[in-house]
């Protein structure tokens, strides 16, 4: 078995199947985000959205555990700052389900827009693959896009 960590791929497009995968996982997130504008049972669809939103928060933190435990060339402080840090997203999130729907989606999209700020800072230490960064900030910004999209159709609308 080779133990070995690759290099990162200096090659600026997904593998196929990550893309797939990452795109996928938008469906529900646009899914949810349609049926809520679309006057859907609003508040069913408006917490199903957050709390999808929580579990791909939570998902997207723990990609930060698994780089602290891949990458043998970070220091040790780097290294640990890493392990707490995935832990902040699902606090987060797990935060954000205890409140108002509307409310709790500004939580998430917040906690995606500085789960993109450390993903930079890893990236610019050139410890990622050329194609994470923009694949994740794509993503990021179809769901924090949906996420906020009840809100505003509320809003826009004068409902509460």
């Amino acid at each position: 078995m080779n133990d070995t960590v690759p290099a990162p791929s200096p090659d600026a497009t997904p593998p196929r199947h990550v893309a797939w995968l990452g795109y996928g996982g938008l469906v529900p997130f646009v899914g949810l985000a349609a049926a809520s504008l679309l006057g859907v049972q609003p508040r069913a669809t408006s917490q199903a959205l957050l709390a999808y939103g929580a579990v791909i928060l939570s998902f997207v933190g723990a990609l930060h555990w698994a780089f602290a435990m891949l990458l043998p060339q970070l220091a040790v402080m780097r290294r640990t700052w890493m392990y707490a840090w995935s832990t902040v997203p699902a606090l987060m999130a797990w935060c954000a389900l205890l409140l108002e729907p509307r409310v709790g989606s500004v939580i998430v999209v917040m906690a995606f827009a500085l789960h993109y700020l450390q993903d930079r800072r890893l990236s610019a230490q050139g410890l990622l693959p050329a194609w994470y960064l923009p694949l994740r900030l794509r993503l990021s910004m179809v769901a924090i896009v949906c996420l906020l999209a009840p809100g505003l159709q509320a809003a826009a609308t004068g409902a509460n």
